[in-house]
């Protein structure tokens, strides 16, 4: 039984508040940036309130992009971001569960050194195996390509361990009583273990695709051209503008903007989210 402490509760409230402002201190920054002309911070003094901007700003950033750091609009990096991201995450997600699934349920040589093998993978990291990935991408011709984005990042160990240990949780009692009732390994798979495993997609997914939208260095090195860069990229390009100030009202206009779509994601899966993180028992 949990006791019920005045202090205690007020404390826990406390730090919560606290917690919460000091999370959503630097967005608010963000956005009182996004709101303000660019000689508002060439003073050194950070205004703490929104200014007459907003809409200028955003209509700016959305419509002619930052022309002087070579940055599309935002709107056709949020595009691209978007596609990526879903692109990586269901591709994950797809290739892990076929995999898993063959791990758990068929009998076939070296079954178990395949998936060592698969989890051994998570030692390396897209940073270390970076330059053999890209020699592959680029003689498949997949530069400046959505293909060339997602496909080098769809294998999954850790997806595909999680499904693995999802699938092991469930009963043989199942298995053996869909196989009385002639059920193929598809129609077990699609009719039973997919059903089963829909919180654990579900979470799964939310992570996936913010891995996706946060990826940095593999769309800078198969992209050149302006009409594939993402988000991420196109806030580093606009910071690093070579013989010129920053325009940080647009950059931090653009941070806004590009926040929102990860934001959207969580919020629409967040009790899915929540159950596919906690639950134990199928």
């Amino acid at each position: 039984m949990v006791e019920r402490r005045p202090l205690l509760t007020v404390l826990t409230h406390l730090t919560l508040v606290l917690g919460a402002g000091f999370v959503a201190l630097p967005v608010w920054i963000a956005f009182v940036a996004s709101t303000h002309g660019p000689s508002d911070f060439l003073s050194g003094l950070m205004p703490m309130w929104p200014g007459d901007r907003l809409l200028e700003n955003y209509w700016q950033v959305l419509s002619r992009g930052e022309s002087t750091a070579g940055a599309p609009p935002i709107g056709l990096m949020l595009v691209n971001s978007t596609i990526m991201a879903l692109g990586i995450a269901a591709g994950k997600i797809t290739v892990s569960l076929l995999s898993a699934f063959a791990i758990v349920y068929f009998r076939f040589p070296f079954r178990l050194a395949a998936f060592w093998i698969i989890f051994l993978t998570l030692m390396l990291p897209v940073e270390v195996r970076i330059l053999p990935t890209y020699e592959v991408a680029a003689s498949l011709g997949l530069l400046n390509s959505y293909a060339g984005l997602i496909m080098p990042l769809v294998a999954s160990a850790t997806a595909t361990f999680l499904f693995r240990q999802v699938f092991l949780t469930i009963p043989d009692e199942l298995t053996e009583a869909a196989r009385i009732d002639g059920a193929g390994p598809m129609k077990f798979f699609r009719d039973i273990l997919l059903p089963l495993s829909r919180t654990n997609i579900a979470a799964l997914f939310v992570i996936l695709f913010i891995y996706g939208w946060n990826q940095y260095l593999w769309p800078l090195l198969v992209t050149t051209d302006a009409s594939y860069y993402t988000a991420v990229m196109g806030i580093q390009r606009m910071v690093a503008v070579p013989d010129s100030e920053p325009l940080w009202h647009l950059i931090m206009a653009t941070a806004i903007l590009a926040m929102l779509p990860p934001v959207v994601v969580i919020l629409l899966m967040q009790r899915l989210f929540v159950q596919g993180l906690i639950e134990q028992e199928k």
